[in-house]
């Protein structure tokens, strides 16, 4: 399935190809301030319908994780990273998802506080 997805005001307009099994909720310092649930899926699956220099980015920690969002209205619709298996994935905020039902998706909790 396709999704279309963005931040508030559509300056970060993308797509993303798959199916929404379940979503993270991490409680890291930054994921349980921005209160996203992450989707990941592989990089490829996500595409971007506005330029990348939309959006600034955000590391943090290890800088693993390229926090991406909004500069004018802040908010952080994905991420890119590199997963253990040297994976290049997308964590999508399927908060910023249209017509998704968050209430339907089972949410696993990680623990990145102490991570």
């Amino acid at each position: 399935m396709r999704y279309k997805g963005s931040c508030h005001c559509g300056r970060i307009a993308f797509e993303v190809d798959g199916e929404i099994n379940g979503a993270m909720a991490c409680n890291c310092s930054m994921c349980s301030r921005k209160g996203s649930l992450l989707w990941f899926v592989p990089r490829e699956k996500l595409h971007l319908l506005t330029p990348e220099e939309a959006a600034s980015t955000y590391v943090f920690n290890k800088h693993v994780i390229r926090h991406r969002f909004c500069p004018t209205c802040g908010i952080h619709p994905y991420g890119e990273g590199v997963d253990p298996k040297g994976n290049h994935m997308a964590a999508i905020n399927v908060r910023c998802l249209e017509g998704v039902d968050l209430a339907a998706i089972p949410v696993t909790n990680f623990d990145g506080r102490s991570s």
